[in-house]
């Protein structure tokens, strides 16, 4: 993928012409423990996320023959890092556990079930909210917020889109603080419910950092979340591919 396509599918706030030069993170976060029992649903204190190991068919329903949803690769698309699923809940059907994954396509919180056997589960105490009128982002571990940061958001006509149902889908280091995107790019599972495309991509909305730091505070991109360089780097210490995000009103 070229450094304009990559730009274009992350989101609808990221310019034509902006270079980014990806390089995946690991898929296990500092935050992450190993997990001890059945996953269950995202809760304030703790999550189940969970590393795709194979590819594998998502579907609507926890059996085989359910009508597929997506396929997913464990190979992320945009920067071909690991796949890391938030996990949703779990049950066992005809002896097989199954776990429902929240997927990273539209429309927006869609989810779907793959055998559990095909990911490596692990649990995070760490949950992103962002709060689109006070224009602030916060990661909480374990229900206790730790990072407190400003953020832009959408501006009118291209709003950023709220859902108790997002998650952090990759973490991209482009090595290129100076950049429009910032030092890190942190594709979310959302889109833009504005824009169906933009500048050849689809509309992918991210939290990235930003060349602009004096637009920090106001309603000014096309739906992303742009941070303070330094704000973002905090965030993606703890928050990695996998952790929930809720956009709030």
């Amino acid at each position: 993928m070229t450094p304009r396509s990559l730009v274009a599918s992350l989101c609808a706030a990221c310019a034509v012409g902006l270079a980014l030069s990806a390089a995946a993170a690991g898929a296990a976060g500092e935050a992450q423990r190993p997990a001890a029992s059945a996953p269950g649903p995202p809760t304030p204190r703790v999550a189940w996320v969970g590393r795709l190991l194979l590819p594998v068919v998502a579907r609507r329903a926890p059996r085989e023959s359910a009508r597929p949803r997506t396929v997913l690769q464990p190979v992320a698309p945009l920067g071909q890092g690991p796949t890391v699923l938030t996990i949703t809940r779990s049950v066992v059907k005809g002896g097989r556990r199954w776990a429902e994954v929240l997927l990273p396509i539209r429309p927006n919180g869609v989810r779907g079930w793959v055998p559990a056997g095909v990911l490596r589960m692990h649990r995070t105490p760490i949950r992103v909210v962002i709060d689109v009128s006070d224009r602030r982002l916060t990661v909480f571990r374990a229900n206790r917020p730790v990072v407190r940061a400003p953020v832009a958001v959408g501006k009118p006509g291209t709003e950023t889109p709220r859902s108790d149902w997002f998650a952090i889908a990759e973490l991209i280091h482009t090595y290129t603080p100076g950049a429009f995107l910032g030092p890190i790019v942190m594709p979310i599972t959302g889109y833009s419910e504005r824009l169906n495309e933009f500048a050849g991509g689809n509309g992918r909305v991210a939290i990235h950092g930003t060349s602009l730091p004096e637009l920090i505070g106001t309603a000014a991109s096309n739906g992303c979340i742009r941070m303070h360089n330094r704000d973002i780097v905090r965030v993606a210490r703890l928050a990695r591919p996998g952790t929930p995000v809720k956009i709030r009103s």
